[in-house]
């Protein structure tokens, strides 16, 4: 399991003097693109393929209040990933400086041509980076149909 740690900053906190929701996403963000360049994902390479990560959705589930002088800590698990490497999905757990869960989040997402600005599948000599990268317990191959299990539709004005 992949960890990082963090330090509360000041601008990290809300009006109710607690981590605030933005910095849950931060510190996932941030944790999931450390891997990434760890495990060869760089901005080199994103660059050379000319691909980014997109994000479907992230849900954060709050179990315990942090407060601003106490370090957090967030795990990454590789839960999942299409056979072409389209899709992926990732879980992290928060933990204080006790180690105690604090929250969890689950995302999901993919990979986006930034040229077409299309979805697509990871190239072939780029897949085998993810070959090495360690698997959660649970991992899955995901399909399509996975990324619409919320089925989240847009309804325009």
């Amino acid at each position: 399991m992949y960890t990082k740690d963090f330090e509360i900053r000041w601008n990290d906190l809300d009006a109710n003097r607690h981590l605030a929701n933005k910095a849950y996403v931060e510190f996932a963000a941030h944790t999931r693109m450390s891997f990434l360049v760890e495990s060869g994902f760089d901005q080199r390479l994103l660059a050379k393929a000319n691909i980014g990560p997109v994000v479907f959705y992230e849900h954060i589930y709050y179990f315990k209040e942090v407060f601003s002088g106490q370090p957090v800590r967030v795990s990454l698990e590789f839960k999942g990933m299409s056979e072409d490497g389209m899709f992926f999905e990732f879980h992290h757990n928060y933990y204080d400086h006790k180690g105690k869960n604090i929250a969890h989040c689950e995302i999901m997402g993919a990979w986006i041509d930034l040229k077409s600005r299309k979805l697509i599948g990871l190239p072939e000599d780029v897949l085998p980076l993810f070959e090495k990268v360690e698997r959660a317990e649970g991992f899955r191959i995901l399909t399509k149909e996975d990324t619409r299990k919320h089925a989240k539709i847009p309804v325009d004005l």
